[in-house]
Order: structure tokens, then sequence, then C-alpha cells
């Protein structure tokens, strides 16, 4: 190799690297963002000393307090955490058009609040999980198994809002590399391996009050109940961050300091 080809190569090098260290920040960046916006409103939540005693409009209050916010009171930050994962794919680099960003992701949210507000909190996601769930117990499936059929409904019906409307607004989907059922393959396992995450999130959250997680939102959150909830929360989150941060991996590429180390080459 030439002293220029040497000189050459070193700033290549360095710029890789440079880009490579970047686009890992920016990828664990999307796959925590989430988890921080749902930690973020439990500790705003904390802070304000919110509960369902604080000034709301009738209609609204009407609407959230009620069976499902004071069985299942961290639906409300898993809530968060979805949306905040749209909009996270809404504002992330990416090949998808500024159009099809807004338009897209505006329905993406407008359908998670759907199936997860009406007709009053926790929607269809929850009334799918507590409706199997138990019609499951009373049909004589043991308790274990009941409430797992349970939280399989709810986190698939959460999951396919929230996997589309991130589709909606520009995540994209499978590399097209490889052979039509290798793709096929891929696809099926992404899928599986989403649903089971978003599973064990579901059974996680619905023992929050079996965790130790007080009465809220009929009093305000104390201090134990803060740490609960976020434990809680960031265990329920964690494989679905892992799985998306896995997902934004970037594909393996030719090393560029070979590359860059071959320039000036006699």
């Amino acid at each position: 190799m030439s002293r220029t080809g040497a000189l050459s190569a070193g700033p290549e090098v360095g710029s890789a690297q440079a880009r490579a260290s970047r686009s890992e920040r920016g990828r664990l960046a999307i796959a925590a963002a989430p988890l921080l916006a749902a930690l973020t409103a439990l500790f705003a939540v904390f802070l304000t000393g919110f509960d369902q005693r604080s000034a709301m409009p009738p209609d609204v209050a009407t609407r959230f307090y009620g069976f499902f916010l004071d069985r299942y009171p961290l639906f409300a930050f898993a809530l968060v955490y979805g949306l905040t994962r749209i909009l996270t794919v809404m504002l992330a680099p990416g090949s998808a058009s500024l159009a099809r960003r807004v338009v897209g992701g505006l329905i993406g949210l407008a359908l998670l609040l759907g199936v997860s507000l009406h007709p009053t909190f926790g929607g269809l996601v929850l009334r799918a999980g507590f409706g199997t769930g138990s019609g499951a117990f009373l049909n004589g499936t043991p308790m274990l198994i009941a409430y797992a059929m349970g939280a399989g409904a709810a986190a698939g019906l959460f999951g396919l809002a929230m996997g589309l409307g991130a589709r909606l607004a520009g995540r994209p989907g499978p590399k097209p590399s490889g052979s039509r059922w290798r793709r096929a393959g891929r696809a099926l396992l992404g899928w599986v391996a989403g649903i089971l995450a978003l599973w064990f999130a579901a059974a996680v959250i619905g023992l929050a009050r079996d965790a130790g997680f007080g009465p809220w939102p009929r009093r305000p959150l104390d201090a134990r109940d803060l740490v609960v909830a976020a434990l809680v929360l960031t265990l329920a989150a964690l494989p679905h961050g892992l799985l998306v941060a896995a997902r934004l991996r970037p594909q393996r590429t030719t090393r560029a300091a070979p590359q860059a180390a071959r320039v000036g080459v006699a």
C-alpha cells in the first residue's frame, strides 16, 4: 500500500466508525423511547398527585374512571407506550415520505386510541382480555390458563393496533432479500416474537395489584407505588424493547476498514 492510500484510508475508517456509533445510539433511543415516555408519565402523575379527585370535566371522568382503570391501572401507561411507539416511527429517519408519516401516523394513533378507550377506558383491548379470561375460567379452565388466555387476547388486539399504526406511520417491512419462503418465514417469526413479547407484557401489567401497587387512582401515588409501578412497567416492556432494537440493527455489510485499506494499493 502506498503512503497516500494509508493516509486516505484513515479518515474513511474513522468516518465509518462515527456513523456506526451514531446509528447505534439512534437505534437504542428509538427502542427505549416508549418505555421512557411511560415512566415519565408515571413520574408526572406522582409529582402532581393526580387521582380521580382531581378536577376533570364530568364527561371525561365518566369515560376514564371505572372498573377497568381500578383493576388494570397500569394500562394507562401501557397506552402511553403504544402511542409513543407510533410517534417514534413517525419521527425516526426512514424512506417513508412526509405525507405518509403524517397521515398514516395520525390514523395509527387514532386507531390505537379507539381500541383502547372506546367506549370507556380499556376499550376493546381490556374487554377482550377480561371477557376471554373470565369466560374461560367460568367454563372450568384453571385460573392460570384462563389468565394467560385473557392476557393473550388483550395483547393480540393491542399489538395489532400498535403494529398497524407503526406500519402506517412508515415503519419498513422485512427487506426483500432471499427467497420468497425465507422472507415469509422471517416475517412470520417477527410477528410471533412481537405477539409473545406483548403477551408477556400484558400478563405482567395485569399483576400490578398483586405485586403491591396501591389503589391509585382512588388516592394519589405514594413512593412505594411509584417504585412498584416503575419496576412492573420496565419488566413488562423489556422484551418488546429488545425486539425493536434487534429489528433496527443494520444488516451485516463488508467492513469499511478492508475496503478503505485497498485504496491506493499499487
